[in-house]
């Protein structure tokens, strides 16, 4: 099949483009979360080929082992809350973060001010939704007053840190190393080891896609090209497999044999082994590969790499939202359908437009920002060099 071509799209564009394709991402992958590909198509009839109700159906407040969250009919799960937070702290700091930031802004959000929790129908503070790994911000950072920097050490490696890292790739669209550095800072509060690193390759790679002229091809060479131990040769390996597709029905299982040395979780997704999401050189978090292997498959169209990244099943919600942040801002808003985004928006309460005028405007402010900061230097490199020896 022929990829899908678009049109040049600018700053806005690509930002609205990758909040809402990560978005609605999430929400599709949400109510089979943990699951196997071939339990999606048992439970489902075959594929999913959109937004689908709960596993469990009106069952889901006590059915295990996800109550009492409401998964499926659109509503998008802690991926995007995080994702919403961080551009939160964008918009109150206006500038790059770091650890700090973190730890000032970010934990304080998610622990005192109350919000539409779609997954729970009911006000509430985002901290009695994440879960344990996310919960270590608040437990490290506000209880424990452990510097910013050194707080993700001790935690479980999963892709916690990385599946909010979008906004950091837009707010250095176009500069990839540049995203991966802020990431990796800010990722520090909350992750280490390969978790920290999926977080800062991730950002890279949707600031790759932000680039004009950028394809999927080029997005994963950019990632390769930054990304450190195993969680290289995953990418590397996963992208293998996928280049000998353009479709992901027949990719599920050699996808999943290509990741399957680098994951740590094992072969059942909700009974983790003893040596599951630890600290390691060697391994990687499964989900950023994926995505990545999802891209190049679909050849950047969303549609297609997004549902490849639902049906893929385990933690297909965060797949699916990188798979779904990076096709967005490789082609722009309107390659998200709008009948899911419409429902998406209506099921979660959520506006999907408002943050991404916000970040846009903020990444605005930084590149000024950042294009002072740079002819200073410039000047003053110059002093330093024309200085008599």
């Amino acid at each position: 099949m022929t990829p899908t071509t678009h049109t040049t799209s600018g700053l806005d564009d690509r930002i609205a483009g990758a909040l809402t394709g990560a978005a609605v991402g999430d929400a599709l992958g949400g109510p089979v979360e943990g699951y196997t590909p071939e339990q999606i198509a048992e439970r489902h009839g075959g594929r999913v080929q959109g937004i689908v109700g709960p596993w469990n159906g009106d069952d889901w407040r006590t059915a295990r082992p996800i109550a009492p969250y409401h998964k499926g009919n659109g509503h998008i799960t802690d991926d995007t809350l995080m994702t919403h937070a961080l551009i939160r702290v964008y918009a109150t700091v206006r500038d790059h973060l770091d650890a700090h930031a973190v730890a000032e802004h970010l934990v304080p959000d998610l622990m005192g001010t109350p919000r539409w929790i779609p997954e729970l129908e009911a006000e509430a503070l985002p901290l009695q939704r994440i879960f344990l790994a996310e919960k270590w911000l608040v437990a490290r950072l506000h209880y424990g007053h452990i510097d910013p920097r050194e707080a993700g050490s001790g935690n479980i490696v999963n892709c916690g840190a990385a599946m909010y890292m979008a906004p950091v790739g837009l707010v250095n669209a176009a500069d990839p190393a540049a995203a991966y550095a802020e990431a990796l800072d800010i990722a520090g509060a909350h992750q280490s080891s390969y978790g920290r690193e999926a977080a800062g390759v991730f950002a890279a790679s949707v600031a790759a896609a932000c680039t004009p002229g950028a394809t999927p091809a080029s997005v994963v060479d950019t990632a390769l090209s930054l990304a450190k131990d195993g969680t290289r040769a995953a990418i590397e390996a996963v992208a293998e497999v996928a280049v000998r597709h353009t479709d992901f029905e027949p990719a599920l299982t050699p996808l999943r044999a290509a990741m399957t040395p680098y994951d740590t979780v094992g072969p059942d997704y909700r009974s983790p082994g003893l040596g599951a999401r630890r600290p390691s050189r060697l391994h990687a978090v499964e989900e950023l590969p994926i995505a990545l292997g999802m891209l190049l498959i679909g050849g950047g169209d969303y549609r297609r790499s997004v549902l490849g990244a639902v049906n893929y099943g385990r933690d297909c919600d965060s797949i699916a939202t990188m798979a779904g942040a990076i096709s967005g801002a490789l082609h722009g808003a309107a390659v998200v359908p709008h009948e899911w985004a419409k429902t998406v928006a209506e099921a979660s309460r959520l506006d999907l437009d408002a943050p991404a005028r916000e970040l846009a405007a903020v990444a605005r402010e930084v590149f000024v920002r950042d294009t002072a900061r740079r002819r200073a230097r410039e000047e003053a490199f110059t002093l330093l060099t024309e200085a008599p020896r």
